[in-house]
């Protein structure tokens, strides 16, 4: 190994050793199923808005987004106010009642207060229903973010895919069954200010290489194809329309993510919400406006034949001395676990506590639920290893189909109504299985596609912004719970 390669691995190697400490220190916090799945409604403002911010952007804002950027240019940037409006409606629509609910029913996971107001065999259901969806897309969701660490691994160590996979996957889920959200809460906070920092230092760099602003517009002006430089894309009217709420429906997708959505619930006051909001959409102001300058320095400098999602590290490596090259990569990694181990412990709550796991085992709750994590973090595994996806597709269908499934039942019971049980489950599956059928019409190859309606269809689907997969799914299930609702009786905003 390089000398270089052995700096890179040194600081990796150290920042690995903080996030055990850290599981090691949480464990002794984390004895009831509460504290395992939710910290005991205890986490102050600074971890809930770092943790949430984190987890939300993951890998694919440092990889996917600006990869995303580097393909479409200025027109993949009507992505950001969207992801910014989803972090608004999260924190401030539905956090008070989330936090406040939680804390007076003693919920657990999500699930627990989309079915607050049912009980009995709808009840089960629902929640049997939710938890299959939520394992089927978290699955899909970790297999993307091990994918991201395998890439880095292999970029920077030269190591085989299975060996990259298993060593991301160790570290992540030897802290996250340690201490469960605790450590879960803590890591994910120390990461988003690595990649805070990361979002600061790279693009700057980029930037100054590329010849600031003058040298950038110059570069991509004379290498970049005609429509890069449009913020329309080269689309107009109706299509144009679709293209932009397509790329905004990412941000819709957040109101209904188990994992962020816990954030909510776990936080201990309202005082400390609304500052953890400052710091999250602080945060993503930071990281996203970066990675959009990241993305055009870097198109600027290198032209546009490599793969996006590969930017990242090759602007580390060109222009960062050793140290801190090792710095990004383990920004990366960072950026990797504060979402596989958010979706792990989601996850395995859908399974131990939703379906009733641990209500076989008295007394042993937090074990019954660190067993479901290792098997699903296993099954994750194979699944990085045997399908090939890129990280920005694999992620955001998961993210729109939890989002279409969930995301409806939560805007219904924060604005105060209480839809039927059968309106919750009929809104779940629909929602879930709009998304499933409009990715799958998005990957046929057009030929195989007939009929003039499919042909409209797919070429809407397959835009870089896909209406269909993020928004539609939400219309017929919002209008399945209005016509479920109840009167109004609770109460909070």
């Amino acid at each position: 190994m390089t000398t270089d390669g052995l700096l890179v691995l040194i600081t990796l190697i150290g920042y690995k050793l903080v996030l055990i400490l850290v599981g090691l220190w949480a464990a002794k916090r984390t004895r009831t199923e509460s504290d395992f799945f939710l910290a005991g409604q205890g986490v102050g403002a600074w971890v809930s808005g770092l943790s949430y911010a984190a987890s939300t952007s993951s890998a694919w804002v440092l990889l996917g987004f600006s990869g995303f950027v580097y393909l479409n240019g200025l027109s993949a940037l009507w992505m950001v106010p969207g992801i910014w409006g989803g972090y608004a409606a999260v924190w401030l629509f539905f956090g008070r009642r989330l936090r406040d609910e939680t804390q007076e029913k003693g919920h657990v996971t999500l699930t627990d207060f989309l079915t607050s107001a049912i009980s009995g065999p709808m009840r089960h259901a629902i929640a049997a229903t939710a938890a299959l969806m939520i394992v089927f897309c978290f699955i899909f969701y970790i297999a993307a973010q091990f994918g991201a660490a395998a890439s880095a691994f292999e970029t920077q160590f030269g190591m085989n895919t299975t060996e990259a996979v298993l060593l991301g996957a160790g570290v992540v889920l030897i802290y996250a069954l340690l201490g469960g959200f605790w450590a879960v809460s803590v890591t994910d906070m120390l990461q988003g200010a690595m990649m805070a920092l990361v979002a600061l230092l790279l693009p700057l760099a980029a930037f100054m290489a590329a010849g600031g602003f003058g040298g950038i517009a110059e570069g991509l002006a004379s290498t970049a194809p005609p429509d890069y430089l449009d913020i329309t894309g080269g689309f107009a009217g109706w299509i144009l329309i679709g293209f932009i709420l397509g790329v905004w429906g990412v941000g819709v997708g957040a109101m209904g993510q188990p994992h962020l959505l816990a954030r909510l619930m776990a936080i201990k006051d309202e005082p400390a919400r609304r500052r953890g909001f400052q710091i999250a959409i602080a945060w993503a102001v930071l990281v996203y406006v970066g990675m959009s300058i990241l993305a055009l320095s870097g198109r600027a400098l290198m032209g546009g034949g490599m793969d996006g999602e590969t930017l990242f590290y090759r602007v580390a490596n060109d222009l960062l001395p050793p140290i801190l090259a090792g710095i990004v990569i383990a920004a990366i990694l960072s950026a990797i676990m504060s979402t596989v181990d958010s979706i792990l412990l989601s996850a395995s709550a859908a399974v131990a506590h939703d379906m009733r796991l641990v209500k076989l085992f008295p007394g042993r709750e937090v074990t019954i639920s660190r067993l479901v994590m290792a098997v699903i973090a296993g099954l994750a595994v194979v699944l990085t290893l045997s399908v090939e996806s890129s990280i920005f597709a694999r992620v955001l269908f998961a993210w729109a189909a939890l989002g279409a499934a969930f995301g409806p039942i939560v805007v219904m019971r924060v604005l105060g109504y209480e839809p039927a049980g059968w309106a919750i489950l009929a809104a779940m599956v629909t929602g879930f299985v709009l998304t499933v059928i409009f990715n799958a019409i998005g990957q046929l190859p057009a030929d195989a596609v007939s009929g003039s309606l499919m042909q409209v269809l797919h070429g809407w689907a397959v835009l870089p912004g896909d209406p269909f997969e993020r928004l539609v799914p939400w219309l017929p299930a919002l209008a399945v719970l209005w016509v479920g609702r109840g009167a109004r009786p609770s109460t909070g905003g």
